[in-house]
């Protein structure tokens, strides 16, 4: 029995995704998967180590990862017009570019997109990491000046009294066209292209049985939508598992292109990246 580290952040979208894999209703033959779940970005520095068979990460982050991981074709976190929402107490100025010159800001991790995006949106701020989970509170106490938040905070952070400034998704579909790529899985390349050509039939099924069986997912998936009701949770897990999901598509695949290229043009990613999928490499 061969043993994949599957690992993804623990939250409601994630484990709808992974849900028939880990309630056994994919047949994956001589193969066990033991999903590990952490933050985006301790999933990012774990993958910098080679540590994990197939991990989640984020597509900045992979802009340095590319030698060692391929992207898979499914999996992606694509934010259709919306994406990671930089909140802050005050109420939104009239040019909220020029305003946040300066500021503190409340980041989820150095190698999250919604770093690069906000550095492409505005380079200039100070950055403060914090846990994604801990950025709402620390907007609301003041220990920054705004927050850019992601996952269920997207759609929360108005419980908390705080306003929004900018979608990153909406300014990045102005600015584009695109949608912007957030998150994919990305697997190991030593791992060959057999077992990697069968992991990658193995995720694919497993996102598409949860679409297909949609509150069956849900339900295992609200364990992980820390306080949210299962309508909002319904809602959430829609907006990063669909279409784009099970397969990025001519469109998504330009998109992860459109958002490193930028990155590099702008000196934020130090080096032109050999963006490859596993499907156009593999077996090649």
């Amino acid at each position: 029995m061969r043993t994949i580290r599957l690992a993804h952040s623990p939250d409601a979208d994630d484990a709808f995704m992974f849900y028939a894999l880990a309630a056994g209703k994919i047949p994956t033959g001589d193969r066990r998967y033991q999903h590990e779940l952490a933050d985006i970005e301790t999933l990012n520095q774990r993958a910098f180590r080679g540590e994990l068979e197939v991990t989640a990460v984020s597509l900045h982050a992979y802009a340095y990862l590319a030698a060692t991981y391929a992207l898979l074709p499914h999996g992606a976190s694509m934010g259709d017009r919306y994406g990671p929402r930089l909140v802050a107490r005050e109420p939104v100025p009239a040019a909220p570019r020029s305003a946040i010159q300066g500021m503190r800001i409340a980041i989820p991790g150095a190698l999250t997109t919604a770093a690069l995006v906000l550095r492409l949106y505005q380079p200039d701020f100070e950055a403060v990491v914090v846990p994604f989970d801990r950025i709402e509170e620390a907007v609301i106490t003041g220990d920054v000046d705004a927050g850019v938040l992601i996952h269920e905070a997207q759609l929360t952070y108005a419980e908390g009294g705080l306003n929004l400034w900018v979608d990153m998704g909406e300014w990045w579909f102005a600015e584009t066209g695109f949608p912007l790529p957030l998150g994919g899985n990305a697997v190991r390349r030593d791992l060959g292209a057999e077992l990697i050509n069968a992991i990658s039939r193995e995720l694919r099924a497993s996102i598409v049985y949860s679409l297909e069986h949609r509150e069956e997912a849900l339900t295992h998936a609200m364990q992980y939508a820390r306080g949210l009701d299962r309508a909002t949770a319904d809602r959430f897990v829609g907006m990063y598992v669909n279409d784009y999901t099970v397969d990025y598509g001519p469109t998504g695949r330009q998109a992860v292109h459109a958002l490193l290229e930028r990155g590099g043009a702008a000196g934020i990613i130090p080096q032109r990246v050999p963006i490859t999928f596993v499907d156009d490499t593999v077996g090649s």
